[in-house]
């Protein structure tokens, strides 16, 4: 099996600092091997109210799983779950439809 994406769409409760919740995701990120690619992006009122989308890549389901257990990540879970007023998190196994030129 190849890559695994975990995407996570999220509206931030009124008041969190959300640059402070960004910095804490890419450092959490950049502390953990496993994690293959990381992108964020935000557009004001996507869809039902979601305003920040994360993906993470994965080399495998396997790294996924060691990942969602790396100290790293709890820690950060837990600021990120408490500003969080709506999630919606997805995971997949990669499927490459037109490789790059």
């Amino acid at each position: 099996m190849g890559e695994l994406k975990h995407l996570v769409l999220v509206q931030f409760k009124e008041g969190v600092v959300v640059e402070e919740i960004l910095k804490g995701m890419e450092k959490m990120a950049s502390e953990i091997d496993l994690v293959k690619g990381h992108d964020t992006g935000s557009v004001e009122m996507l869809r039902q109210g979601f305003t920040h989308v994360f993906m993470f890549t994965f080399q495998s389901a396997e790294d996924f799983v060691s990942f969602s257990g790396h100290p790293s990540h709890v820690g950060f879970s837990a600021t990120f779950a408490a500003s969080i007023e709506k999630i919606l998190v997805f995971d997949y196994p990669a499927v490459l439809v037109k490789p790059p030129p």
